[in-house]
């Protein structure tokens, strides 16, 4: 991939890097070269970034191209937006008082270039502020509170005339070292033609792929001319690097997950699972009504507040279960047995939603869960209950699983009929992402439980059947979708 540097003027910047090319804007803007040509990266230098400058300019016609720009235009409007610059002041709040608690002013400005800065102690500030804001060259500015902390007043993607002199020899080096690096990671990579993020995090307990369905994910799209990179959540700003973004974690939508497939989205990027899938799929109360709406059978399902409890239980009997609407993984949901029990435990959880999901208790050995991408279905599995437990997972103390039930994994083919049709009945009301809809069979009817985004695929269980062509029908329809994007197609 070709790397260029677009400035105001050609002197404002040393034509002197190895595989890096020094244009102006003018002749990015205007040069017939740069129209048709693809596969390039724009570190966009110029004076300025107002609206309708040069600069602003080089940053638009860049990703009208494809090209790859650093500043997106994107993001110049997120620095110019004072509630995204104290979010991320929020984020990195530990990092700014780590680099920062030896100043003895009450301000401070630190100067990133290419995500570093002179001082080393303040490098893992600068590289994660680089993270969030993607920009060659910005300035942050933080003050000190009446209680004495450090907050972050605002970040300003800087023009290279704002460049001291002194600090000029050291922006160079920065850049030198910053396409080095990137250069020789790109040589060593498969050649691809598209680029993949895939945000995990290996450290959550209810992550839904382990390590080694990652690495098949991978090798499933390298296969398909697709180059993949692990990223996580300090990653945010870098998205517009990528061409499609795949969600490995447990989402919420009070949580970076969801942020990050906004943004995402936001950036053109094919998302898997899209921001309204997140929303549809986390919210146990929305589902609910949906489900409702498009006559999909489930158990007797009441939404819960805390003035109609007695009239809830009149209608739903007991056992009943109680949902958090943002629960996932099992976690969040809970059984009451008695009237006192169903007392206690939703005082405790209105603690935190105004509204709970109350549901018919149905005890059955296992739940069906039909996987589905792109409006068919994948693969089937059968998930029983954990030993001596009304859930398939029992939860210990603190984050951690006690205890999995069994599972097993069939053909789809084998699967019933009716659970496969429901399942996609079930599904098609949140979108065309990648779902697992969760089923039971009582007394010979069928009922959907949730329908959730973001569904597992675990090597050696979902897989099974499906081996490799599990993971090859996923990257084959981020291949289809972003070739249709590029295209300017919608994908069917």
């Amino acid at each position: 991939m070709q790397t260029i540097v677009v400035v105001t003027r050609a002197s404002d910047w040393p034509d002197s890097m190895p595989d890096v090319r020094v244009i102006t804007a003018r002749a990015y803007l205007s040069d017939p070269e740069w129209t048709g040509t693809r596969r390039v990266k724009v570190f966009n230098l110029c004076r300025s970034y107002k609206y309708q400058s040069y600069g602003y300019y080089v940053s638009l016609l860049a990703e009208a191209r494809g090209h790859k720009v650093l500043p997106r235009v994107m993001t110049l409007r997120d620095l110019r937006t004072p509630a995204i610059v104290r979010s991320a002041g929020d984020e990195l709040a530990s990092q700014i008082h780590s680099s920062l608690k030896t100043i003895t002013s009450d301000k401070f400005e630190l100067s990133i270039y290419f995500g570093k800065n002179l001082a080393k102690r303040h490098d893992r500030l600068a590289s994660a502020l680089f993270r969030l804001f993607p920009a060659p060259l910005l300035r942050a500015s933080f003050v000190t509170t009446k209680a004495g902390e450090w907050i972050l007043r605002d970040v300003n993607a800087i023009p290279t005339s704002a460049i001291p002199d002194h600090h000029r020899d050291f922006a160079v080096g920065a850049a030198r070292d910053y396409f080095t690096k990137r250069q020789r990671s790109e040589r060593k990579a498969v050649p691809s033609r598209f680029d993949l993020a895939i945000l995990y995090n290996p450290d959550d307990p209810t992550s839904p792929s382990t390590d080694r369905a990652i690495r098949r994910f991978e090798k499933a799209a390298e296969s398909v001319g697709i180059a993949c990179e692990r990223i996580g959540r300090g990653d945010y700003g870098r998205l517009a690097e990528f061409d499609a973004l795949f969600i490995r974690e447990t989402t919420a939508v009070n949580h970076h997950t969801y942020r990050f497939s906004r943004r995402a989205a936001a950036e053109g990027l094919i998302v898997i699972d899209d921001p309204q899938s997140i929303l549809r799929c986390t919210n146990k109360v929305y589902l609910a009504e949906l489900l409702t709406r498009h006559n999909i059978p489930t158990p007797r399902t009441g939404i819960l507040h805390k003035d109609n409890l007695q009239q809830v239980l009149a209608d739903i009997g007991l056992p009943i279960i109680l949902k958090q609407p943002d629960s996932s993984s099992s976690q969040g949901v809970h059984k009451a047995d008695t009237v006192d029990e169903a007392q206690s435990l939703s005082k405790l959880l209105f603690e935190t939603s105004d509204l709970l999901i109350a549901q018919e208790f149905m005890p059955t050995d296992y739940d069906w869960r039909i996987g589905i991408l792109d409006g068919l279905p994948l693969y089937a599995s059968r998930y029983f209950m954990a030993k001596k437990h009304w859930q398939i997972v029992k939860w210990g103390t603190g984050a951690k699983p006690q205890r999995f039930g069994a599972w097993e994994t069939i053909a789809i083919e084998d699967a019933p009929k009716k659970c496969v049709s429901l399942a996609l009945k079930a599904a098609a009301p949140i979108g065309n992402g990648f779902y697992g809809v969760d089923l039971k069979q009582v007394k010979g009817k069928w009922y959907v439980i949730e329908v959730n985004d973001n569904p597992s695929v675990e090597d050696g269980v979902e897989d099974l059947i499906l081996d490799d062509e599990l993971y090859q029908r996923v990257m084959d329809v981020f291949l289809k979708r972003i070739e249709a994007r590029k295209d300017g197609k919608a994908a069917k």
